[in-house]
């Protein structure tokens, strides 16, 4: 097109006559604005063509994973923005740490101190793998920087993380464990703490390792499972022992966190219990090497978010995702098969059992009560009695008409149908144990991502909703039906009822040595216990179903009704009645043995351990300065909170309760322990 403008300006600019061909040149100006007006039409035509199928491209390549993609990367960018600009600002811009401060007054460190952390937060590092591992050894797999990898070759890091479904233990070829040290799990990713902070303030009243130690373990095993494999018990034991030893024959200050608080329950048992089944450490080893415990976050009876992992790998935020956006996990829409692929892990991992709510009824309340049924979700609607007046024009006198709020039915932990979750027991249409408990077994192939959903008919599956709620009693029946072979194995290793003759010799099987309600604490009257957690923050307590819309066997059947919303206190929201607690771990299961199971002589704990209740009511951070808050009484975010570093640092230093200060209690646990007719 250049060429041809250049030579039509060459023949026509100039006017030039042609006599002896007898030819005369065009009129220049007149051919001129032709061409020009011809010229830009052509270009602009072009232009239009180029632009319409760039647009239509753009439209076509666009898709909902690159949508995802950007609003992860802005996400990221904006935490490490964040976390830089917090970790450079001036000294004098951040709070004294408690321990500069305590250091300061002359604390210096007396007792030993053991961590014991929970389910999840602690790193898992590849030791052998499949072929698809190649260049991961001894690379952590869970925790730290290492979630590139579920980018990178996801199914093959699911792989790695699942154990056997039969024994429990290592898959064939497959060897994953605990990352050893304070580094196991002080940050669960990068700049992500969980035991950080208070090591950093532990250190800085001159704690270190000699008298330190993270009793990591592979939180995906049973507990006894992490004896049979690593000897996980007896190495704690060992370290106990010699921690005792080398700093003056003082004893140790126990941390434990989360459901580390029942898996150290289970090792004073052990400890105490012959072998080959127990340590063979006697019945005085826990009175002459353990000062105190302090359990951060303790789910000795459980929690209800476990019964949700199980039936349907969900807890309130998954729902919140699904109802929000469901392409992010809806197999039919990208075809990831996210939740499938987690249930098929996490129901290998037997250690998710032990969370399962402990004591039935009794504990958790039935289809018609429930210790917290006073609880309002709302501060400015915590009015159980309200009272109206009503003006008459032709009547002088004032009427008072009172209006009692019909409680939430928190004991229904599952129910089928909002109607099913509030309706009076009366009007429900219940099935008897059996009938739930049997099913028939389907003989279609589902594919590649195993559930035990799988195995199951369709008939059976519709027969779950006919029993329209589920109580802490009747859900283990549930989860029996749904995970057969999970139960089986993962029963083995636990149990959740209430004894009623702990001297009966059954108890001296470790499958009940992790429930405080079928256990007795060791003979130690001069050790104590602290139950510290946070309150006030809505905690998951029960849940609304439905049936999946999918009926494919490739699906998972059931989903939490996250349309379900409302309700006469405002406590259920989007499918899911919340309590008080500390975002995952109600009240009931974190402050109940320290309240009433434990507190005096009592039949569980025989020789009088002094219990205490430690509570931090929640303060979110009042500014991006605070990071994740320094009075926050979340179940992970605790650990950074600078009241309960302050007081596991005075007792690592000597204190005892009392100087502490005995109980500090803000939420209605007491109350709600009285409720509960438990025989002592």
């Amino acid at each position: 097109m250049a060429s041809i403008l250049r030579f039509r300006k060459l023949c026509f600019v100039e006017p030039v006559k042609c006599s002896k061909l007898g030819f005369q040149s065009y009129d220049a100006p007149k051919f001129q604005k032709e061409e020009k007006e011809s010229v830009s039409a052509i270009i602009e035509q072009v232009l239009e063509e180029k632009k319409k199928p760039k647009k239509n491209r753009q439209q076509r390549e666009w898709r909902c994973i690159d949508t995802c993609c950007w609003a992860i990367g802005y996400m990221c960018t904006a935490w490490w923005l964040l976390m830089l600009l917090y970790n450079y600002l001036p000294p004098n811009l951040t709070p004294e740490s408690p321990g500069t401060r305590l250091r300061r007054e002359g604390l210096t460190p007396l007792h030993p101190v053991v961590l014991v952390p929970g389910i999840v937060t602690g790193g898992l590092e590849l030791w052998e793998g499949k072929p698809c591992s190649e260049g991961l050894f001894r690379k952590r797999l869970w925790g730290g920087g290492s979630f590139t990898e579920i980018f990178k070759r996801p199914l093959c890091w699911l792989e790695h993380l699942s154990l056997d479904n039969e024994t429990g233990l290592d898959p064939p070829g497959i060897r994953l464990r605990a990352v050893p040290g304070l580094v196991a799990a002080d940050y669960f990713a990068p700049g992500y703490f969980v035991w950080a902070i208070l090591i950093e303030n532990l250190a800085k009243i001159g704690y270190e390792s000699k008298n330190m130690y993270m009793a990591a373990y592979d939180w995906r095993l049973s507990f006894q499972n992490t004896e049979t494999r690593d000897q996980a018990l007896s190495r704690l034991k060992s370290k106990i022992e010699l921690m005792y030893l080398t700093n003056g024959r003082k004893k140790v200050v126990v941390v434990p966190h989360s459901m580390g608080v029942i898996y150290f329950l289970h090792f004073m048992k052990w400890v105490e219990a012959p072998t080959p089944m127990g340590g063979g450490g006697g019945a005085d080893w826990c009175d002459k090497h353990i000062k105190a415990i302090m359990n951060i976050g303790p789910a000795f009876l459980g929690v209800p978010k476990a019964v949700g992992n199980l039936i349907s790998a969900e807890t309130k935020d998954v729902a919140f995702i699904r109802s929000v956006a469901p392409g992010l996990i809806d197999s039919k829409t990208l075809g990831l098969q996210t939740l499938e692929h987690v249930m098929r892990v996490s129901r290998t991992w037997d250690s998710i059992i032990s969370l399962v709510p402990k004591g039935g009824e009794t504990i958790w309340g039935n289809l018609d009560w429930s210790p917290e049924e006073d609880y309002e979700c709302h501060s400015s609607k915590k009015r159980p009695l309200q009272s109206s007046k009503e003006n008459n024009s032709n009547n002088s006198d004032s009427r008072v008409v009172f209006s009692v709020k019909d409680p939430t039915k928190y004991g229904r932990i599952v129910s089928f149908g909002k109607p099913a979750s509030e309706l009076p027991s009366s009007q429900l249409s219940t099935l008897v144990s059996k009938e739930v408990s049997s099913s028939s077994i389907s003989n279609v192939s589902c594919g590649e991502v195993w559930t035990e959903y799988d195995e199951m008919s369709r008939e059976s599956i519709r027969r779950v909703p006919e029993n329209k709620t589920y109580t802490a009693t009747t859900i283990l029946d549930l989860l029996r039906f749904v995970a057969p072979k999970m139960m089986q194995r993962a029963e083995a290793h636990y149990s959740h009822g209430i004894a009623e003759d702990l001297d009966d010799p059954k108890y001296d099987h470790y499958k009940y040595w992790s429930n405080p309600l079928e256990t007795k604490l060791p003979n130690a009257p001069e050790m104590e216990i602290y139950c510290l957690y946070g309150t006030g923050i809505p905690t998951e307590r029960s849940y609304v179903y439905k049936l999946s819309a999918s009926d494919s066997c490739k699906s998972i059947p059931f989903q939490i009704d996250s349309s379900a919303d409302g309700s006469s206190n405002g406590c259920l929201r989007g499918g899911v009645y919340f309590a008080d607690g500390d975002e995952s771990v109600p009240i009931l299961s974190a402050g109940f043995m320290c309240a009433k199971g434990w507190r005096g002589k009592t039949r569980f704990n025989p020789s009088g351990i002094a219990t205490y209740i430690r509570e931090f009511n929640h303060k979110p951070p009042s500014s991006l300065l605070e990071g994740r808050g320094v009075e926050s009484g979340a179940h992970v975010d605790i650990m950074g909170n600078v009241g309960l570093i302050e007081d596991v640092l005075r007792v690592a230093a000597g204190a005892n309760g009392a100087e502490l200060g005995g109980d500090r209690i803000y939420s209605d646990i007491m109350k709600m322990s009285e409720k509960i007719k438990l025989g002592l």
